[in-house]
């Protein structure tokens, strides 16, 4: 099968961020006297558009999240990313190698536009997708919905059957699933049972995924790197 598109999250597909982002979260929801741990965190908000983040931190607080959190998280993280950013190993040579397969790209990702563009230009990754970034700002609703998927596709001309989505986190794949995508869900720092419970074929290795995207589908309930067949 050729897929008509390949779908990457960003946070933790491309970018080695996660770690970071979270850890930097953690720190603030404790400055705000709502104790949480960074396992808390990773559990609870990754995945998550921002008005969903603090939707949830509203609700554990039982008052308005304050003004300037959101800013003070965007300008740490930033910070952060500056001095510590890199990209997911193996992702250039991987790529490299769907480009010269001539199969299109884009990223849709829970992160804000800004972020994302951040992420990307600090790793040296923009110029491969610039033009072609979605965001959870783009849609009404984020990720476990399939909105984000969806206006992707059709934003790229592709049929959602016919694209394959590479994701991280459980909402992502579980967004994904409901969009009528196939997911290859990479567990590098995800438990890969869990990806695979929602519907993910895992893979852990970012070396492998030219190799995994030459394959054809096939449909279970649970799905391990045996789930995509060579031609």
């Amino acid at each position: 099968m050729r897929w008509d598109l390949v779908i990457f999250d960003c946070d933790g597909v491309l970018v080695d961020s996660e770690p970071i982002a979270n850890r930097v979260f953690t720190d603030l929801l404790n400055e705000l006297g709502l104790a949480t741990t960074l396992e808390e965190t990773m559990r609870d908000y990754v995945g998550r558009s921002m008005a969903s983040c603090m939707a949830i931190v509203g609700e554990r607080l039982g008052r308005p999240v304050p003004d300037g959190f959101v800013d003070a998280f965007r300008n740490r993280t930033a910070d952060a990313f500056r001095a510590e950013l890199h990209a997911v190993p193996g992702i250039e040579a991987a790529l490299d190698a769907i480009a010269d397969a001539s199969l299109p790209t884009c990223v849709a990702s829970s992160g804000e536009h800004r972020k994302i563009r951040l992420s990307l230009g600090l790793t040296g990754l923009l110029p491969r997708f610039d033009g072609r970034i979605f965001s959870a700002q783009d849609v009404a609703r984020g990720k476990p919905h399939p909105d984000l998927f969806l206006h992707a596709a059709r934003a790229m001309g592709a049929d959602p059957s016919r694209c394959v989505v590479i994701e991280d986190s459980p909402l992502g794949v579980r967004a994904a699933v409901a969009a009528g995508m196939t997911v290859l869900g990479f567990a590098a720092r995800t438990d890969p049972g869990t990806l695979a419970e929602l519907g993910a074929t895992t893979f852990d290795d970012m070396t492998r995924l030219p190799e995994m995207l030459s394959g054809t589908p096939r449909t279970s309930s649970r799905r391990t790197e045996e789930g995509l067949k060579r031609d």
